[in-house]
C-alpha cells in the first residue's frame, strides 16, 4: 500500500467519538484496509487510518479476538498482517470457488528447492548444487520466481558475485508464516516424509 491518500476527508482522531467507539471504529478501519489488501499490511500503512500515537498492534490483537469463532482470521505475515480464511475452511473453498492462481501447483522438487532457499538464503545456485549434488535447472527456478516465492536476493561476495536466491513475502504468506523463524527443522520434515528426495 504504502501511501498516504488520507486527506481531509479522512477524520482520524475521531474526536467526537466516546474512547469505546472511537477504538471500535479504528479496529474496522484496520479490518477494511486488510480486506480490501492483497499483500499483507505493514504497521506504518495501518497507522494512517488511525489516530496518531495509537498502538495499532493492540487494534489488530482485539480485531482477531473480534473474529474470534469465525472463517476468516488475522494473521502475520512477514512485516504486516492480512485477513485469511482459516485453514478448517480450505476444502470448503476448494469444493465451491474456483482458486485457480492461489494453487501454487508445486511439485516435491520445487518443495525442496524451496525449502533450501528458505533455511539457507542468501543462497547461490552453486549452494543449491553443494545441497542437492546437482545442478539446480533454470525451469525450476523461473517457477518459482514466476509464483514471486523467491527472489533475488544480494551478489555474493565470492568470485564473480554470483546473484544470491531469497523467498519473498508472498512465500510466507503462501505457507502461513510470520517470519523463517516459524520455518519447521529439517528434522521435522523427514519425519513427516517431506524432505527425502531431491529437486527434478
Amino acid at each position: 500500500m504504502a501511501r498516504d491518500k488520507a486527506g481531509p476527508e479522512l477524520d482520524r482522531e475521531l474526536d467526537g467519538l466516546p474512547p469505546e467507539l472511537r477504538w471500535r471504529e479504528w479496529m474496522r478501519r484496520v479490518e477494511a484496509v486488510l480486506f480490501a489488501s492483497a499483500a499483507p499490511v505493514p504497521r506504518e500503512d495501518l497507522a494512517r487510518v488511525v489516530g496518531k500515537g495509537v498502538a495499532v498492534d493492540l487494534l489488530v490483537a482485539d480485531l482477531a479476538a473480534d473474529l474470534e469463532g469465525r472463517s476468516f482470521e488475522v494473521a502475520k505475515a512477514g512485516a504486516g498482517w492480512i485477513l485469511r480464511t482459516r485453514p478448517a475452511y480450505a476444502a470448503a473453498i476448494r469444493a465451491a470457488a474456483e482458486t485457480g492462481e492461489q494453487n501454487l501447483d508445486l511439485g516435491a522438487g520445487d518443495i525442496a528447492v524451496l525449502a533450501a532457499i528458505a533455511w539457507h538464503q542468501p543462497i547461490t545456485r552453486d549452494g543449491l548444487k553443494e545441497i542437492f549434488g546437482k545442478e539446480i535447472g533454470r525451469e525450476l527456478i523461473g517457477r518459482l520466481h514466476e509464483r514471486d516465492l523467491i527472489g533475488t536476493g544480494p551478489r555474493s561476495p565470492r568470485r564473480g558475485a554470483p546473484y544470491t536466491f531469497v523467498t519473498t513475502e508472498r512465500f510466507l504468506v503462501a505457507f502461513g508464516l510470520e517470519s523463517l523463524q516459524d520455518l519447521p527443522d529439517p528434522e521435522q520434515l523427514a519425519d513427516a516424509g517431506l524432505a527425502e528426495g531431491g529437486p527434478s
